[in-house]
């Protein structure tokens, strides 16, 4: 959310800001509605300061056995205008409220400026592609032959938009997310949070699902409770209400959970195989950072997740993403994409965003400088590190042989039993 302060000093950012992303706010009634607001208040405060010099007057009044009725009934009506206006003021903070929480954030100065991805800044390329002999195929047609994917059940289980691994696939899936946790853990230093799957919806306003996003999510009805769309939401909501030291920051957490989506404005995009899915795994990055210094935490969050993909020995490139394809709550964002050569696309496979303090003041998170003084509000970070369907993908397309089997990379070998490679099997059937 952005400081009401601020949209009234500098509100030709903040609507560029909305254009940039596309957003749909009146801005003049929310600047309307805070004029009014400020003077209600200073005519309530006016009020209130005679009501406190007149009762002074009364009492006084009162002791030398003066008539005091005139000034109380005069007390009287300026009691009544006061809570006349207190409500004005209630529903006047409620709608101000309402519009601040459709404000989206406002994109930091070096974001590329653009309205689709296609805008989108690649900043650089890392690895090779995979050279073969024969015609790669794609993870579905990989996954049916080795008996590790399984589309049809998935869909009598559930419908469109879930998998089903089997044998080694799932096996491949463990074990790529316990070598992540391990390397964030042991090599990164994030500390490991296993967070709830099932959310209030304070949460989720908090880190800026809520509103937007709300058809987009899966709502427990009974129950008030949402079930995530990421880990970003729980683990964000850690310290809600909280004030960290200054000597504390940054803090760094990672967390494995499913994560589920509805994506209701989704429909017609690729929804094969492992590409979309409505339930999936993903080991998230989440850090608390001190405001002067989140964009040097930004690049090494970038890094972070970066290291799986150069230790999985994928082909992979690193986008800027536009300020028209920026996430509601994002001030910059860097996406990650691996290169699928049975697709013949790259991929997302991590999103890393600096969200700098729009999170911190839906969420009350606040940070105390060692120096002393006021306190002021965190920056929160988060990225994918990193989402499992499309690593999934990755890897097999990209260590595909020409029998059909599949390589493992070497770094989740020793998470394998260490096996090297995994080859085609009879169809899969639950016993």
């Amino acid at each position: 959310m952005l400081d009401l302060k601020m949209i009234r000093a500098e509100t030709d950012l903040v609507r560029a800001a909305l254009r940039a992303k596309g957003a749909q706010v009146d801005l003049d009634r929310l600047l309307g509605l805070d004029m009014e607001r400020r003077d209600l208040i200073a005519e309530t405060e006016a009020l209130k300061h005679e009501r406190n010099a007149v009762s002074k007057e009364i009492g006084d009044r009162k002791r030398r056995g003066e008539d005091s009725s005139e000034r109380m009934e005069r007390m009287r009506v300026v009691g009544e205008t006061i809570a006349a206006l207190d409500e004005r003021l209630k529903g006047i903070d409620s709608a101000i409220d309402e519009l601040l929480s459709w404000i989206p954030n406002v994109p930091h100065a070096s974001v590329p400026a653009g309205q689709t991805p296609s805008d989108n800044v690649v900043v650089r390329v890392e690895g090779a592609p995979p050279e073969f002999d024969f015609t790669p195929q794609n993870h579905v047609e990989l996954g049916e032959k080795l008996g590790i994917l399984d589309p049809l059940r998935a869909a009598k289980l559930s419908g469109s938009g879930f998998s089903l691994l089997y044998g080694m696939g799932a096996r491949l899936g463990r074990a790529l997310l316990t070598y992540m946790l391990d390397l964030h853990t042991g090599t990164h230093g994030y500390q490991e949070v296993w967070a709830p799957y099932l959310v209030k919806p304070s949460c989720l306003f908090g880190t800026g699902q809520l509103p937007k996003l709300r058809e987009d999510m899966y709502y427990v009805n009974g129950d008030d409770q949402y079930l995530i769309p990421t880990a970003e939401v729980p683990i964000t909501n850690l310290y809600a209400e909280e004030t960290l030291a200054e000597e504390d920051l940054p803090r760094k957490h990672v967390g494995y959970t499913a994560c589920f989506r509805r994506e209701a404005g989704a429909a017609g995009r690729e929804t094969r195989g492992l590409l979309r899915l409505h339930q999936f795994d993903k080991v998230e990055l989440v850090k608390f950072a001190h405001p002067d210094r989140s964009y040097e935490e930004h690049e090494t969050l970038l890094a972070d997740a970066e290291t799986v993909l150069r230790n999985l020995g994928l082909h992979y490139r690193v986008v800027a993403l536009c300020s028209g394809d920026l996430s509601f709550a994002a001030a910059k964002c860097y996406d990650l994409e691996v290169w699928a050569p049975g697709e013949g696309k790259w991929l997302e496979v991590s999103s890393c965003s600096n969200f700098e303090d729009f999170q911190a003041r839906r969420l009350g998170i606040r940070m105390r400088p060692a120096a002393g003084g006021k306190s002021r509000l965190v920056h929160t970070l988060n990225a994918s590190g990193v989402a499992l369907p499309r690593l999934l993908v990755a890897i097999l397309e990209h260590y595909q042989t020409r029998t059909g089997a599949v390589r493992v990379p070497e770094v989740v070998r020793p998470y394998m039993g260490g096996a090297s490679e995994f080859g085609p099997v009879a169809p899969a059937a639950p016993r």
